[in-house]
């Protein structure tokens, strides 16, 4: 009974240990202090997991509109390099994406993320599974990533979303399933092209909780194809590496992950 309760113990300091969130942006190599361009967490919310993707509270994380007007706006250029800092690490396996939203509203500070988002990052598979292997994920044990800001979209305030989502609890039921962890940066983009991106969607609406990528058995079978949520990233080819995923030794045979009966990819960009 001991050794029972000492690993249950054990484990449970472990999951909690490897939660995480968005702290800090920063601008060509310049790192900002926490929270001062990031909207903080809501009070009383650690760095734990977001769940529920029909939540307005899935555009920037729990609560976190109410620390949006001491929030400082960053300028930036387009084709300036951004990106986040991870308190502390990326400690579970998943997709890595960045967002941004166009402010509806003259302040961003003002702005509750109820307008259009597009994907400009995203970083995916490494390896895929195979009956010895789990799959590798690209970003594991991140403690920073960036990306580049879009040279065709409108100059304006922005939102600039983090988010990565942990697939080690993927298939379970809603509000047990895949975690979802994000941060919203305030930014200001200028010397921008003017174009209006493509595809686009809304948060919620973005997601389904029984979205491929999102829904699905992460163990078993090995896992041989990954669906990457969301839209495409916008512009084509996106600001990051080209997708690199090399299945190590795949079984023909294998059924594809998320490939629940009845289960369909959200219809929700245009």
């Amino acid at each position: 009974m001991r050794f029972i309760t000492s690993t249950l113990l054990i484990l449970t300091a472990t999951l909690v240990s490897a939660h995480y969130n968005f702290e800090r942006l920063i601008v060509n190599g310049k790192i900002t202090e926490p929270y001062e361009y990031v909207r903080a967490l809501g009070p009383m919310v650690g760095n734990g997991p977001f769940y529920d993707v029909k939540h307005t509270d899935i555009r920037c994380n729990n609560g976190s509109f109410v620390a949006a007007s001491k929030t400082k706006t960053y300028p930036v250029k387009a084709d300036d390099t951004v990106g986040f800092t991870i308190r502390d690490v990326l400690g579970h396996p998943g997709p890595l994406f960045a967002y941004m939203s166009r402010s509806t509203v003259a302040n961003v500070s003002a702005y509750q993320g109820e307008g259009d988002w597009f994907k400009i990052y995203e970083m995916g598979v490494k390896t895929y599974a195979n009956y010895s292997l789990a799959m590798t994920w690209l970003s594991d044990g991140w403690k920073t990533f960036d990306f580049k800001i879009p040279k065709d979209i409108e100059n304006g305030q922005y939102l600039l979303r983090a988010e990565h989502i942990a697939i080690h609890s993927a298939g379970g039921p809603d509000g047990a399933g895949a975690q979802f962890y994000i941060g919203c940066a305030q930014i200001e983009v200028s010397g921008a092209t003017g174009k209006k991106p493509s595809p686009v969607g809304k948060f919620p609406g973005i997601f389904n909780s029984h979205d491929p990528g999102i829904y699905f058995n992460p163990y078993w079978p090995p896992i041989v194809n990954y669906t990457m949520p969301g839209p495409k990233v916008y512009p084509d080819g996106g600001s990051f590496p080209a997708f690199t995923a090399d299945p190590a030794k795949p079984v023909a045979t294998q059924p594809l992950p998320a490939s629940f009966a009845g289960t369909k990819p959200t219809a929700a960009f245009v």
